[in-house]
């Protein structure tokens, strides 16, 4: 990229948020700090109202806008990506304010581009899958949650728990939200159980946003996170797979962690990385005939400890099966 365009490029980000570090500006752009504050210091020149200083932050004054932008092909296809995304991965109130937003942003696209993202939009699809959030289309939660977080008031939920097999009401207070293996996950302090806990949305009944203020300073999304990989740190798992075998693994590999697909001759070798070896395990005696543990030991020991109370249950069927009729 070119001086002229980060230039460009550096100006549009100072409008995109209130206050922007010198540092997230060098890591976009792979430049040093120096060169940052040289970059900023050429804008300023340029008669843009640039407010900070190095070492806090830059932001532009109050009321100065630029006219809207150009964008360039790439850019324009991103959005259409993104809609398909949305579309299809968030609940009924994100869904609805994006494509509001997308028609803003294709009101200021070139005729070229209006043109492109029609004559392409056809060749873009993400389908649904199983257990989305399109089974409750009009709860609107994450727009309720995140404007939870925003104002930090309580939210009270009727909730499924897929483990006890209850429903429970509760009032929880949101720390965010993240999206993982094919769900959308709430992180929240749960006051009935005066701890964190993980809600996945589709479990979620009903939700209402009270006037009730936190109770207590949360730790971030981002914090909760970190804690949860150091305390159930992630194993390594590597198994050998013969390539026209491969496909039974199906997408489920990806879910389960696979990092990295190496060919040797005629099998796959596969590199997970898991935070359990014991629901590895049990995903893994489906393909027990056709897969090699190499690594770790353990996991052989839990597939072997597996199979073998499988044979054990298989022979005790067999059994009450063979045992003659009692005679009336």
């Amino acid at each position: 990229m070119n001086r002229i365009d980060r230039l460009t490029a550096i100006l549009i980000q100072l409008q995109s948020r209130r206050l922007v570090k010198a540092q997230d500006i060098a890591d976009r752009f792979g430049i040093s700090l120096r060169t940052v504050y040289r970059d900023i210091k050429a804008i300023e020149e340029s008669g843009v109202p640039v407010i900070g200083e190095a070492g806090h932050g830059y932001s532009i004054m109050e009321g100065y806008r630029l006219p809207p932008v150009m964008f360039t092909k790439e850019e324009a296809i991103s959005f259409l990506t993104a809609d398909k995304l949305m579309e299809k991965f968030t609940d009924a109130g994100s869904r609805n304010a994006f494509q509001s937003a997308m028609y803003k942003v294709r009101a200021v696209l070139r005729t070229s581009e209006k043109d492109l993202l029609e004559n392409i939009e056809g060749h873009i699809e993400v389908l649904n899958q199983r257990g989305s959030l399109h089974e409750q289309p009009d709860l609107k939660l994450q727009q309720t949650i995140l404007n939870s977080v925003a104002a930090k008031k309580a939210v009270s939920i009727h909730y499924f728990s897929n483990y006890k097999r209850e429903q429970t009401s509760r009032v929880i207070e949101p720390l965010g939200l993240f999206f993982m293996g094919g769900q959308w996950h709430l992180i929240a302090y749960c006051r009935m159980r005066a701890d964190y806990r993980d809600f996945r949305l589709d479990r979620i009944k009903a939700l209402e946003l009270t006037v009730e203020p936190f109770t207590k300073k949360h730790i971030s999304l981002q914090e909760y996170i970190s804690k949860s990989e150091s305390e159930h740190p992630m194993q390594e798992v590597i198994i050998r797979v013969p390539k026209k075998y491969l496909y039974y693994l199906g997408d489920q590999k990806f879910y389960m962690g696979l990092i990295r697909e190496t060919e040797y001759g005629e099998e796959m070798e596969l590199q997970f990385m898991t935070s359990s070896l014991g629901g590895f395990a049990r995903w893994l005696i489906m393909f027990g005939d056709i897969a090699t543990i190499l690594y770790p030991k353990k996991l052989q020991q839990d597939v072997h400890k597996l199979a073998a109370a499988i044979q054990d249950k298989i022979e005790a069927a067999s059994g009450t099966l063979e045992q003659p009729a009692a005679k009336v």
